[in-house]
């Protein structure tokens, strides 16, 4: 009975504010969430996590020693779903972030990229650029992906000065702009042999997340894997 007064109420809520789908524009079902059945189904997804030493892995190698690494789905910009990151980012729908994330983790489940992680962390955003946005959009992801496994979610990561944006900076430039931008937490000792999942909304040249995965590389016997919800095409 309860489900059935939810899913009423869902519905007459739908009628007077209709919810729609990020990528396609159009009025979600009342049992749909977030994306409309099509625009799920049709997600670019990247399945980096099905092959061996793939492109996203092959971008770190020599950077930083990483276990794994994988993405989501592929960020283009124009492309109605690059509207996903947007919303979850800009637009303060970091709850969007979350249940997507959590569904990767089915999605990825027969692939076994999750297998054998500790924790999960994410990427840290300055505390100005926090009080501003409200939020910090990667700890949703790796919040969402922690629950869905069961296991805990950890701040290992601060950030302790701001940087400019980093969108329209290639990738030298990028790398130079973070430099002493991140540091471990005084705690992250506690992590110690333990392998941990490094979590960020997207990758497009990887300086950041090389930053923050030799920062935990630095914790004794820590093995790093990575994920992102979505990445640029790295080829």
């Amino acid at each position: 009975m309860i489900k059935t007064i939810k899913q009423w109420l869902n519905a007459a809520a739908d009628v007077v504010m209709p919810r729609v789908c990020p990528v396609c524009q159009q009025a979600l079902d009342s049992d749909e969430h977030w994306l409309c059945r099509q625009c799920l189904a049709a997600l670019p997804r990247t399945r980096y996590e099905e092959v061996e030493f793939n492109t996203m892995e092959q971008h770190f190698a020599g950077k930083v020693p990483i276990e794994r690494a994988t993405a989501y789905f592929f960020y283009e910009k124009g492309s109605p779903y690059a509207s996903i990151l947007h919303d979850i980012k800009y637009h303060g729908l970091p709850t969007m972030g979350r249940w997507l994330t959590a569904r990767a983790v089915r999605d990825m489940q027969a692939s076994r990229f999750f297998d054998g992680i500790d924790a999960v962390t994410a990427v840290p955003l300055h505390r100005s650029k926090l009080a501003h946005r409200g939020y910090n959009q990667s700890e949703y992801l790796a919040r969402g992906i922690a629950e869905a496994l069961h296991i805990p979610y950890v701040e290992a990561l601060k950030a302790v000065r701001p940087h400019s944006t980093q969108t329209h900076k290639g990738a030298m430039e990028r790398w130079q702009n973070i430099q002493g931008n991140y540091a471990l937490r005084d705690n992250a000792d506690r992590l110690a042999g333990k392998h941990i999942l490094l979590v960020d909304d997207v990758i497009t040249t990887g300086s950041t997340l090389t930053v923050c995965a030799t920062l935990l590389k630095s914790i004794p016997n820590v093995t790093v894997s990575l994920f992102t919800l979505a990445a640029a095409r790295l080829e």
